[in-house]
């Protein structure tokens, strides 16, 4: 039987990387909360490097205007790839002298 992936609350991980502060032993703290430790300390991490951007779930509400017009763009480019792969083989298929 699979397990399903849990998924945590920014706030429940902002509050197990406080706790983690205060706490000699993350083996300790991650055993009574149920969790691996290098998870305890991946997510000191990102709260560490970035703690205003930090944990921003599905969709990524926190992103710059810049970030989401690269985003924009990239979907924009792979649409049309698509589309000229379309059409370079309707123009294979139309202009083949043997079909």
């Amino acid at each position: 039987m699979a397990k399903s992936r849990r998924t945590f609350t920014k706030q429940f991980k902002q509050d197990v990387v406080r706790q983690s502060e205060h706490c000699e032993k993350i083996t300790e703290l991650a055993a009574d909360l149920g969790l691996r430790p290098e998870l305890i300390y991946r997510w000191r991490a990102e709260l560490r490097t970035n703690p205003n951007r930090s944990f921003p779930g599905c969709g990524n509400p926190n992103r710059t205007p810049e970030e989401e017009q690269i985003a924009q763009l990239k979907n924009e480019v792979a649409d049309l790839r698509m589309q000229r792969d379309i059409l370079k083989k309707a123009m294979g298929i139309f202009t083949d002298p043997n079909r």
